[in-house]
């Protein structure tokens, strides 16, 4: 298999290979691994964006017993088949 690389990332193969003292395709093999690891994961940033989410939210979350959110979903349920909820049609 060939591939080409442009000079910057040829020469830093080059230089991590010498660091490591391993070959250059035992880098290379090392980097793809190591990348197709995270494919799918989150970045770091993203990671942190959707934790900074999800502190926000999750405090806006009502807080009803189970009884009150059966009894709003019912009610929900009625108007939807009598036509709209009471309120709106006055």
């Amino acid at each position: 298999m060939t591939f080409s690389l442009d000079e910057a990332t040829a020469a830093r193969l080059g230089e991590t290979a010498e660091s490591l003292h391993r070959p250059k395709s035992m880098i290379v093999r090392e980097a793809i691994l190591e990348y197709a690891e995270r494919v799918g994961r989150l970045s770091e940033t993203e990671r942190l964006r959707l934790l900074a989410l999800f502190d926000e939210v999750v405090p806006a979350i009502p807080d009803r017993t189970q009884r009150a959110v059966n009894s709003e979903l019912s009610e929900v349920r009625r108007a939807r088949r009598d036509g709209g909820r009471e309120e709106t049609r006055r």
